[in-house]
């Protein structure tokens, strides 16, 4: 932001500094003052007189020198010579070098995002961390509450062989939230494809269970990762519990094991969890009784954004919030878990599993598609997801509807983390603004 705003604007990278909101200047002024009087101070103590001494001086200089331009001179100089001395002895302490282009973004984003709205992301999968990439440049204020049923791949063997809640997604989410797509970032994202044990684990998987291991908590572990990545918010799991996900099809069959449900191809008619009475932890219901506003998904409906609400005192605090709330719907259906799905059918099935309509507030939707579509989709059975506004009247759910997708000259539907988070921060300032006016049916073309 600082960069983009110096470069636009061609002034000199050090009268950065001087960009309104860093609060810095008033301690500029504050530092120099009291540095005056101290030297002041000294030389009195000392006998030298000062200030007769500095008259005299100054008399005698103003009677061959104009008196406005000395004193310009003299207070232009000695402040560059603080200002320069102030600048490089914090970046001596920061140990930053001669770059202090970082020190001024993060003393933009620490104070201007820090102040932006409290927002809890609830969810899992590719669909959560997509969100909090764009979430995290409107506010440093940022929960991601993520599911821990998964039990495939990578999570699901350090699950099983170790013992420990998986990591997976948890991983990806501190990595969408890490300040900078820097080479720690690459690293704790790097998959190995070769090595007895080792090929299809991630390192930050790896880390994580490593560190679960020395803490004895994921909860430490994950909080020490987020560390080592400075990341913007804070990533918590929504139970410590063993959780396994469970499913009842139409047909009768239970499937168990969030990897299971998806290829048992059949409706799913509900879903739970063996232990069926998961606890939250402390920490996540704290950040929902705080957040101001709530967002449930992207993601896998059955197997990434339920998982969350079947931890009972997690549905029943964001039912009981007075956050704003919304779910970003999926642009396209998952074969296994949503096929013929609708917009309400979607939110239904949220409300089912939460117990409560209180659930969501809106619903955010996608309207614009590639006019290729991959033929893939098709060939996997995955079609757009149908808007259906008659229902959605019905559920009482506001609709907002936006261009999501990233531009993709090959028909590829994939959300853009900058449009989505910019739509559901335009939805929340103009709910806001307008209060109950909003909750109306808005968008739709």
């Amino acid at each position: 932001m600082i960069r983009k705003l110096t470069d636009s604007v061609k002034i000199p990278k050090d009268a950065g500094w001087l960009i309104p909101g860093l609060q810095v200047k008033r301690w500029f002024a504050l530092i120099l003052f009291g540095t005056v009087l101290m030297t002041l101070g000294v030389l009195i103590l000392t006998g030298i007189k000062p200030v007769f001494y500095t008259m005299e001086f100054v008399r005698h200089i103003a009677s061959k020198v104009s008196t406005e331009w000395l004193a310009f001179s003299v207070c232009m100089f000695g402040a560059a010579l603080f200002f320069k001395g102030w600048q490089k002895t914090n970046l001596s302490m920061l140990d930053l070098g001669n770059d202090n282009t970082y020190l001024l973004e993060h003393l933009y984003r620490r104070r201007k995002l820090n102040r932006g709205p409290h927002i809890v992301a609830v969810g899992g999968g590719t669909g959560l961390s997509m969100l909090l990439k764009g979430i995290k440049r409107i506010t440093n204020n940022i929960t991601a509450i993520v599911t821990v049923g998964d039990d495939g791949g990578s999570s699901g063997r350090l699950r099983e062989e170790m013992g420990i809640l998986p990591p997976g997604d948890i991983r990806n989410c501190i990595a969408a939230l890490a300040d900078d797509e820097d080479l720690v970032t690459k690293l704790f994202q790097y998959r190995f494809k070769t090595g007895e044990g080792l090929e299809g684990h991630s390192f930050g998987n790896l880390f994580l269970t490593a560190l679960c291991s020395i803490t004895g908590d994921m909860v430490r572990a994950v909080k020490e990762s987020s560390n080592v990545l400075s990341i913007r918010g804070r990533v918590l799991p929504s139970t410590l519990d063993d959780m396994k996900l469970v499913a009842e099809m139409q047909d009768g069959r239970i499937i168990k094991g969030e990897s299971n449900i998806p290829e048992a191809h059949g409706k799913i008619k509900r879903l739970f969890t063996d232990p069926d009475n998961c606890k939250a932890l402390d920490d996540v219901i704290s950040a929902i009784k705080s957040a101001e506003l709530i967002i449930l998904g992207p993601g896998s409906l059955y197997t990434s954004v339920i998982p969350n609400l079947l931890v009972k005192e997690i549905a029943e605090e964001i039912a009981k919030s007075k956050a704003k709330k919304i779910y970003v719907c999926n642009i396209m259906t998952q074969p296994g878990e949503t096929d013929g799905y609708t917009v309400s059918d979607h939110l239904n099935a949220l409300i089912k599993h939460a117990g409560s309509k209180n659930i969501v507030d809106a619903v955010l939707v996608n309207d614009s598609m590639p006019e290729n579509l991959a033929d893939k989709y098709e060939k996997a059975g995955s079609y757009p997801v149908k808007l259906d506004t008659d229902n959605l009247k019905k559920l009482g759910v506001s609709l907002c509807s936006k261009k999501l997708i990233e531009d993709s000259p090959e028909g590829l539907v994939r959300h853009s983390s900058h449009r989505v988070a910019r739509a559901i921060y335009y939805w929340y300032r103009k709910v806001q603004r307008d209060g109950d006016k909003c909750f109306e049916l808005e968008g739709v073309k």
